[in-house]
């Protein structure tokens, strides 16, 4: 079955317009055409993909679908016209990479350095997002790597153990645990929390333990990034719990200590993600292969790994 990106496009918008009018006129097409072409469409798969309503139209779950597969085509057909356009330019490659903000505040940055480094031609951009989001991005062909913090939400991916890192305790120099070089979780119920948004991996784990010892995580802020969250916290309004090296920094810059976290959960890793698929293209197996080297070699002799595409 053939489509044309002209009908899909118009389902796209009138998905998003919830009008089939509306849709009609966002792609440039008189209604009569429009409609034609989205009752060939429905024909032809055999399924509405909209429910008529007073107030516009609503997908079906099959429309739904269908608009779920046009956005991820979209995507890449956007990064195939970028990256045959930077070619022209000289540039051999454009790599996206999401990360969780913890990857990037943690490891990353040294790694990106050495790949850029070794690779000039390739053009890198880098979106922190949460480890949800990291995951939904690469599987929907947003990004084409992305480095996250477990469990593993999405069976569209073929993962690497990238590297591992630590937990530690953030507090201001005058609080009460600050006399302190080590503290457990439970030391920290009993004091205001400083953190992440919601969604973020770290955020979503504290939760779920104070949960599950029956106590409530008293999250009084939550705001995008470490930076703020080091300042708040030298402010006195709460403590945090933060990479090790990002603590360990911010110790240095700010007034606050860091203080070892007692538990066994402190220690986490971060994986790398690729979306399955037959063939990777060459830029992103460079990068998996510069990254989890033996990871990606053991992969490699057992047959696990997809070839590569130039």
């Amino acid at each position: 079955m053939r489509f044309d990106l002209v009908t899909l496009n118009l389902v796209l918008a009138i998905a998003e317009t919830r009008s089939i009018t509306r849709g009609a006129e966002r792609e440039h097409l008189a209604l009569a055409a429009a409609s034609k072409r989205l009752s060939d469409l429905e024909t032809r798969l055999g399924v509405p993909l909209f429910e008529r309503r007073a107030r516009g139209v609503e997908p079906t779950e099959a429309g739904r679908s269908l608009v779920r597969h046009i956005r991820s085509l979209n995507a890449s057909l956007h990064a195939l016209e970028s990256e045959v356009v930077e070619f022209a330019r000289g540039v051999k490659g454009h790599l996206r990479i999401v990360a969780n903000v913890s990857a990037i505040a943690d490891c990353l940055p040294p790694d990106l350095a050495a790949f850029s480094q070794a690779h000039p031609l390739i053009r890198i951009s880098l979106e922190d997002l949460t480890s949800a989001d990291v995951q939904a991005a690469v599987a929907e062909g947003r990004a084409d790597v992305g480095i996250f913090v477990p469990p593993l939400l999405e069976n569209r991916l073929t993962t690497w153990h990238y590297a591992s890192g630590q937990l530690s305790v953030m507090v201001p120099l005058q609080h009460p645990l600050a006399g302190r070089d080590e503290v457990a979780f439970d030391d920290l119920l009993d004091y205001d929390m400083v953190g992440l948004q919601s969604g973020a991996a770290v955020q979503e784990q504290l939760q779920q333990l104070a949960s599950a010892r029956g106590r409530t995580l008293k999250a009084r802020l939550q705001v995008r990034g470490f930076d703020a969250i080091a300042q708040l916290v030298e402010a006195g309004l709460g403590v945090a719990v933060l990479p090790t090296a990002a603590v360990e920094r911010f110790s240095k810059l700010f007034k606050v200590k860091r203080l070892a976290l007692k538990e066994d959960w402190a220690e986490r890793d971060y994986l790398l993600a690729v979306r399955t698929q037959e063939v990777l293209p060459t830029v992103v197996k460079r990068f998996v292969e510069a990254l989890c080297p033996q990871a990606f070699a053991a992969a490699r002799d057992n047959s696990t790994l997809p070839p590569s595409k130039p």
